[in-house]
Order: structure tokens, then C-alpha cells, then sequence
């Protein structure tokens, strides 16, 4: 790897890392510019065991040392080394992790290559924080999924904090983009997915009386934290699924409803 210390912030590649603190810019620029920033070594690491091509990594002093290992067959690679109070004036944030990489975004696979052999799926639809789609992220990594399909207008899971939040498990999960429901809809039941929603509804079956009798292959969807689930979704679903409430609660953040539900599904 190429070590550069860093004595101006003009140095050439030093952009990808600048301003990481405006969230509009980076939810608009990250998708098409085709990077995505990886945080700290652990990620950085599950980033490069996936087969994601790093084009540069922006370290402290004191972390070098572990990220050199990482980066032992990327002898191309710019890695930028300064002093915490630089990098923070470059990135506009404390990097307490230590090192961030901007990480080429790989090809979204088509969702018949994603889904093909599994039996557990999670659709997010419009899911617009960062957090909660890492969170889901790390529940279906940890608990138990195949894959993950999102719709047009979800939250990016490979924008920094989604990264961050799954501990890197949005680059062992594997996903990808859905079309519109009128097209997502015949396409997983033509691969045999009975599709639950889970949402409030009079029409809806617990949670428990769901598990009791849980469909061969099954595709468990989530809704947007303020609206819920659109109409599209609750028409393309074949059952709706609430998880019982008490105390005058009417449902869990969108994140915990996952990790409720596939615990209990698993």
C-alpha cells in the first residue's frame, strides 16, 4: 500500500472523505458516485472479505498498524495518515474508530440471483432512517434470514451509518433493490413466497397464531417508521401479521419489530 501523511487537505483523493457529516450529500452523492465510506478495521475487514474494492483508507496515526494487514494485497492504495484534529477538520466528525475507506459499490445483483435457494426473506419498503436499516440489518444477520430485498425509495444500507450501525453485516447479508410492488409482487410469489406484512390491521392474525403453522418460504415485510406499510404492500400481502401490544402501545420501532418477529419465525 501507498502511506501518504496528510500536510494539506487539497491533496488529491482527500474529497471522498470530506463534509461526511451532511447526510443529503452523502444519501445523494455516495449512489451515484459508486463509493460507499466503510468505518473502522472491523468493517473495513468484512468489506474486503466480501470482494469490495477499496480505492483509498483515511487512518489515524495509532491505527495504522491495523489496517496494514488488511491491505496487504492492495498495494494500489492510497492510505491517507494524519493526526485526529486533521482528520476531523477534514470529515467534519471525531473518527474515534480510527479509519474510514472509501470502498467501490459493487453491481446490485438482480433479486432472482439473491433469492434463488432461500427460505427466509426481509422486504423493507420505504424505511427512510439509516439507523434502523442497520439495525434490521444486524437482527437478520444475527437471527436469522437469507437475504434482504429493499424498495426504490428505502435507505441506502451501505451509506455510512447503516454500515456502522449493522456492524458490517450489510456486506455479508446479501441484498438487493426491488421494483415497484406490481412487479416485486408476482415476482416472489412466481418463486413461491408466501408474503407477510407486518402492520396493524383488524384483519391481521398475531404473531403467535402466524408461527404455529409458519409458510415453507416466506417473505417478511416492514414498513416505513411513520406511515407503516403503503396500501401496494398490504394488497401484495398474502397475510397480515401484528405483534400483540400492551399498555396502550399500538407497535415497536421497525427495528425491534424485526428482531420480535424473527426470533419468533425463526
Amino acid at each position: 500500500m501507498k502511506t501518504v501523511r496528510i500536510d494539506s487537505l487539497d491533496l488529491p483523493g482527500l474529497d471522498d472523505y470530506a463534509r461526511l457529516t451532511d447526510v443529503v450529500l452523502r444519501r445523494l452523492s455516495e449512489p451515484a458516485g459508486g463509493l460507499y465510506i466503510a468505518e473502522s478495521s472491523k468493517v473495513i475487514a468484512r468489506a474486503l472479505a466480501a470482494g469490495h474494492r477499496p480505492r483509498s483508507v483515511l487512518v489515524q496515526e495509532q491505527w495504522l498498524d491495523d489496517i496494514e494487514p488488511l491491505l496487504a494485497e492492495w498495494d494500489d492504495v492510497t492510505v491517507f495518515v494524519g493526526d485526529a484534529a486533521t482528520l476531523e477538520s477534514l470529515t467534519g466528525y471525531n473518527l474515534h474508530r480510527g479509519a474510514l475507506a472509501a470502498m467501490h459499490r459493487p453491481e446490485l445483483r438482480p433479486v432472482a440471483e439473491v433469492i434463488e435457494g432461500a427460505r427466509r426473506i426481509v422486504v423493507l419498503e420505504d424505511i427512510t432512517d439509516h439507523t434502523n436499516v442497520g439495525a434490521i440489518f444486524r437482527a437478520v444477520a444475527g437471527i436469522g434470514a437469507d437475504a434482504v430485498l429493499i424498495s426504490p425509495r428505502c435507505a441506502d444500507p451501505l451509506y455510512r451509518r447503516s454500515v456502522r450501525v449493522s456492524m458490517g453485516t450489510v456486506l455479508q447479508v446479501p441484498w438487493t433493490r426491488l421494483p415497484e410492488w406490481s412487479e416485486a409482487a408476482p415476482l416472489l410469489h412466481a418463486a413461491g413466497f408466501h408474503i407477510a406484512a407486518l402492520a396493524l390491521s383488524d384483519e391481521a392474525v398475531t404473531l403467535d397464531e402466524f408461527a404455529a403453522e409458519v409458510p415453507s418460504k416466506l417473505a417478511l415485510v416492514l414498513g416505513s417508521e411513520g406511515d407503516g406499510l403503503s396500501r401496494q404492500a398490504l394488497s401484495a400481502a398474502d397475510t397480515v401479521v401484528t405483534i400483540p401490544m400492551s399498555h396502550g402501545v399500538d407497535s415497536l420501532n421497525v427495528a425491534s419489530a424485526s428482531a420480535v418477529a424473527l426470533y419468533t419465525l425463526r
